[in-house]
């Protein structure tokens, strides 16, 4: 601001002082190179004060003289500043000079002052012939989201037979982020053939990009492949357009493709990789990918730091995850959302809960991410007051809004509870519509608590939201079967059929020297097929003999089959497990679906009777079972 009051005060007063006359280089060209250097040193404050030098000296401006200005107004978002240098343009006969007109453009698009950039670019008739002016307002209708109007542009451009080049491409792709942008991505790509600039890596990588945010991964893979070199930043925009969209396979075999080209990777690589390898729990290549951040200087990166917390919680080792983070220097609000969702999703709740505190004493602002983070905790764990203390604290104490993901976790929290009418009139109390995951969590805590009514008006709101989430009509259908409702059992199947609906098959996979090895229900196809199913066999006798509570073998085996599951994958992958690993070896599961009561049950008995820690990750959080118990309590 004290720039900007110096120039509104002093400008005038000075600018009478300049003559039209310009004056000898060996006057102005010294002040423009001081000035090239500091806009080019991103030091924008003092071009501005040194300007002010200038116009004192006597010195006067030219046509040089003004595009470092006017990229230091834009990039200190000083409009009235810029204002004031555009009266100097035009007091300096400089207007028609193209530099200077695109940089006046560009300074009012990058304030947000976009109507009179446009105003800059019409009254000139030397503006609509020239490229570079078309370029800075196009990518000006872009970053202000103006996307009819740097499409109308850029056909307006095409018409007046402006040439088109790879900045132009540059500005006007990046318009397309959402799927419905995808048809307009294609032309603009269509556009690149037809000119020529498909060659240019630069371009390529923009519209690698464009097919990525679209969602349209098997596109962008398409033109990846198609093109004959790959810069790091290709590689990158790839793994992060497969990180992004839930193929964590695809991200793990290029990554190894990329190493064999031999491009070293950067920060944004890894933490594609990273959060891929949390993704399926990758472990193993996550220790891999650590050491080679710490071996290419990368350690004390905290984005990687944040990212190592995060993939190490989701992989089950949660005391690694706490160890970088208590090695890290400084703690930012991601840091400690990452290491508070960690404990929270292993059913840590009290410790998650103190790290939240201890967060708030050390000064450090709560954001939204990190309430979601501990309002899960607190539901996970039970801590129901603790939780609405949380949440009554968003707005009241922090000033924010609660938003979708909150009021979520609270509906889950107290519908666990057994308070399901207060989880409903939260539901209709809510500031914002409620969406298909808020209605999903009070239909979850019906099946907890057997309330068939309730659970029918979740649903029935649930499917107008997302009426193809398969989810929502096993999980009807599973209350509907504990109720002993056959005949809402058979309705859910006939509305399952008419909407073509099938049933995601559930499996699990385990990691075991270095190789992920992956069990679907009643799998047979696994080599050790034979000895898996024996180890299951013995496993289940063996429990059977524990405890009576334990349905009998004829019984499990006839309600498996009649649902057409077979033995589940997770008993499947506890069984691997003990047949490859040494006597003391945690044992870690991976699982698709959500743990059904009866495999809870069985591995829970399980870790007695074989004196083995198991630890299960389910589609919602992970079940450590020790002894004969599990870190849920049974509360999940």
């Amino acid at each position: 601001m004290t720039v900007q009051r110096s120039l509104i005060s002093g400008t005038n007063k000075l600018l009478h002082l300049q003559t039209t006359t310009s004056s000898s280089t060996t006057t102005t060209n010294p002040w423009n190179f001081r000035l090239r250097e500091l806009a080019k040193q991103c030091q924008y404050t003092q071009a501005l004060t040194l300007y002010l030098q200038m116009l004192r000296s006597g010195s006067t401006q030219n046509a040089f003289t003004f595009p470092f200005l006017l990229k230091s107004c834009a990039a200190l978002s000083l409009p009235i500043s810029g204002a004031q240098l555009h009266c100097h343009v035009i007091k300096t006969g400089c207007e028609s000079d193209p530099f200077v007109q695109t940089s006046l453009i560009s300074m009012y698009c990058k304030c947000s002052f976009i109507e009179y950039a446009r105003k800059v670019f019409d009254e000139s008739g030397e503006s609509r012939k020239l490229t570079i002016c078309y370029n800075a307002l196009i990518s000006g209708y872009t970053l202000n989201s103006r996307i009819y109007d740097g499409v109308l542009l850029f056909r307006k451009m095409r018409e007046a037979g402006v040439s088109v080049d790879s900045v132009t491409m540059l500005g006007l792709a990046p318009v397309c982020k959402l799927p419905v942008h995808l048809s307009l991505g294609m032309c603009l790509h269509g556009c690149c053939v037809k000119v020529g600039l498909d060659s240019n890596l630069s371009v390529s990588n923009c519209l690698l990009t464009m097919y990525v945010k679209c969602g349209s991964v098997a596109y962008a893979r398409e033109l990846f492949n198609a093109m004959p070199a790959k810069g790091l930043i290709t590689w990158n925009a790839m793994i992060s357009g497969y990180a992004q969209n839930g193929h964590a396979r695809h991200v793990l075999d290029l990554y190894h493709e990329m190493e064999l080209t031999g491009i070293c990777p950067d920060p944004v690589t890894f933490l594609g990789v990273l959060s891929s390898c949390a993704y399926i729990g990758a472990h193993k290549v996550g220790c891999e990918i650590e050491q080679q951040i710490q071996c290419r200087g990368f350690g004390s990166n905290p984005f990687l730091s944040n990212a190592l917390i995060y993939m190490y919680a989701r992989c089950g080792n949660l005391g690694k995850a706490r160890a970088i983070f208590d090695h890290m220097p400084e703690k930012s609000v991601i840091s400690w959302t990452a290491i508070i969702g960690g404990y929270g999703m292993h059913g840590h709740g009290e410790i998650a809960v103190q790290l939240f505190d201890e967060m708030i004493g050390i000064g450090i602002k709560p954001d939204k991410a990190v309430f979601v983070s501990v309002l899960s905790a607190c539901s996970h764990a039970g801590l129901t007051d603790k939780g609405l203390d949380y949440f009554d604290a968003i707005e009241r104490i922090y000033g924010l809004q609660p938003g979708l993901d909150h009021y979520s976790c609270v509906v889950d929290l107290l519908g666990r509870a057994g308070r399901l009418k207060e989880a409903k009139e939260l539901i209709e109390s809510m500031k914002v519509k409620p969406d298909a995951p808020v209605w999903g969590a009070l239909l979850g805590a019906c099946k907890i608590h057997k309330n068939v009514e309730l659970a029918e008006l979740a649903f029935n709101q649930v499917i107008e939201l997302e009426p193809t989430n398969i989810g929502y009509y096993v999980l009807l259908s599973n209350i509907y079967c504990e109720a002993q409702n056959l005949e809402g059992v058979l309705k859910v199947r006939v509305m399952m059929r008419k909407r073509k609906l099938k049933k995601e098959p559930g499996y699990s996979y385990v990691e075991y020297n270095g190789r992920v090895h992956l069990f679907l229900a009643g799998d047979r196809t696994h080599p050790q097929a034979k000895e898996i199913y024996r180890m299951s066999d013995e496993l289940e006798n063996l429990v059977k003999e524990l405890v009576e509570t334990y349905k009998n073998d004829q019984e499990r085996r006839n309600e498996e089959l009649l649902s057409g599951m077979g033995v589940h994958s997770e008993k499947l992958a506890i069984a691997f497990g003990l047949l490859n690993t040494r006597l003391g070896t945690e044992i870690v599961v991976i699982k698709n679906l959500r743990i059904c009561e009866n495999c809870h049950l069985f591995i829970k008995l399980v870790s007695k009777v074989v004196d083995r820690q198991f630890v299960v990750r389910d589609a919602t959080r992970f079940h450590h079972f020790r002894n004969g118990t599990c870190s849920c309590k049974d509360f999940w």
